[in-house]
C-alpha cells in the first residue's frame, strides 16, 4: 500500500551530493524582473531592465538551466532573477521567456531542416540595398521579403546610392507586392525613413557594401560605441556577428544585424507567403486540395483571379509567384 499523501506527489529524491532532497517542482519566480534582450554574446545576455529610479539599466545575464534548449534572441521579452543591479561583475539569470509575437528565422541553406531565430518581436524588417555598386541582389531581396511575410514582420526597402542611379527598376519589380519604399543617398535626409521607425522595432538587414553601416551610423549616432559596449559582455572582444538592438534617438529602436548575409528558406512554404497576401488568400480558398499556387499548377485559383481583375492584380500574382519560388522546394497544399 502506497503511504504517500497527496501533498507529497512531487516525485523528491535524495541527491548524490548529500541528503538534501531535489524536486521536480519547477518555482514560480513571481520576484523575476522583465526585460528586452538587446545582445547575445556566446552565452551571455545584456537585458535591459527598469532601474530604481525609472531610468533603463542594462545588466548581464545568462539562462536559467530550467529553460532547456529554449535560445535566447535580441528582441525576446524575459523576466530575470538574481543581481539586477546592472554593477559591474553582477550576474542575473533568465527564467522566463515571453511568446514572440514575431521572428525573423533562417536555416543555414535551404536543404537545413533546423529552423533559427534572429530577431524576436520586431515590427519592421529593413532591407537595405543599393541600386548601385554593387548591383542589387535580387534573390536575396525575394528571401528577405518572405522571410519576412512568414515572420509576421512588415517588410520595408531602404534603396541607397540613389544619387548615383535611380532606383525605379527596384520600384516597378516590388509594385506588385505593395511593399513601401524609401530612397537613400549620403546626402539625403533622415526624415522620410525616420517617420517609419520612430516608436517601433525595426531589424536592418543588407549584404557587404550597400551602406546598411553608414546607415546605422547616421540613425544612432554613437552606435559604434554602443555595439562595442554591449558586444564585449567584459570579454575585451568586439565581435561583428551578432545582433544588436540600439536605441533611436527620437524613440523606437533599432537591431543591426551584420551577420546576415544569405537568407535560407527550408522553413517556409508557399503557404507561409500565401498568408500575408489577404486579398490572394481569399481567392487560394477556390484552389483544389495540394495547389502549390504556382504557373504550373493548371486549376490554381489565382489564375483567374488574376486575369478577372486590374492589371495591378497580375502584376501582383507575379511577384507573389516570384517569392515562392524562391523559397525552393515548396511544401504544398492548404
Amino acid at each position: 500500500m502506497d503511504s504517500r499523501s497527496d501533498e507529497d506527489d512531487v516525485r523528491v529524491r535524495a541527491s548524490r551530493h548529500g541528503s538534501r532532497p531535489r524536486t521536480r517542482t519547477r518555482p514560480t519566480h513571481e520576484e523575476a524582473v522583465p526585460g528586452l534582450v538587446i545582445a547575445v554574446d556566446r552565452g551571455r545576455m545584456t537585458v535591459r531592465v527598469e532601474g530604481p529610479e525609472g531610468a533603463p539599466v542594462d545588466v548581464t545575464a545568462m539562462r536559467a538551466r530550467e529553460l532547456g534548449k529554449h535560445g535566447v534572441v535580441v528582441g525576446d521579452r524575459v523576466r530575470l532573477v538574481g543581481d539586477t543591479s546592472g554593477r559591474t561583475d553582477s550576474l542575473a539569470r533568465i527564467v522566463t521567456i515571453a511568446d514572440r509575437v514575431t521572428s525573423l528565422r533562417r536555416t543555414a541553406d535551404d536543404t537545413d531542416p533546423t529552423e533559427r531565430i534572429v530577431v524576436a518581436n520586431a515590427d519592421l524588417l529593413v532591407v537595405v540595398t543599393s541600386v548601385v555598386d554593387p548591383d542589387p541582389a535580387l534573390g536575396f531581396l525575394d528571401r528577405c521579403l518572405v522571410a519576412a511575410y512568414a515572420g509576421g514582420l512588415q517588410p520595408l526597402l531602404c534603396l541607397t546610392k540613389t544619387d548615383l542611379a535611380s532606383p525605379q527598376p527596384l520600384l516597378d519589380r516590388y509594385a506588385g507586392l505593395e511593399v513601401e519604399a524609401v530612397p537613400m543617398s549620403r546626402e539625403a535626409s533622415l526624415d522620410e525613413l525616420l517617420e517609419r521607425l520612430t516608436g517601433r522595432m525595426s531589424v536592418l538587414v543588407g549584404q557587404s557594401g550597400v551602406g546598411k553601416s553608414t546607415l546605422v551610423n547616421r540613425l544612432v549616432p554613437d552606435a559604434f560605441r554602443a555595439t562595442g559596449d554591449v558586444s564585449k559582455i567584459g570579454k575585451g572582444r568586439h565581435t561583428s556577428s551578432s545582433a544588436v538592438l540600439l536605441d533611436l534617438p527620437g524613440g523606437g529602436t533599432v537591431i543591426d544585424t551584420p551577420g546576415i548575409r544569405s537568407l535560407g528558406l527550408a522553413h517556409v512554404t508557399a503557404q507561409d507567403v500565401l498568408a500575408a497576401f489577404d486579398d490572394l488568400a481569399e481567392a487560394a480558398v477556390d484552389c483544389p486540395p495540394g495547389c502549390g499556387h504556382t504557373a504550373e499548377d493548371p486549376e490554381c485559383a489565382l489564375d483567374a483571379w488574376a486575369a478577372e481583375g486590374p492589371p495591378a492584380g497580375r502584376e501582383r500574382l507575379a511577384s507573389f509567384r516570384r517569392l515562392i519560388a524562391a523559397v525552393g522546394q515548396l511544401t504544398p497544399g492548404h
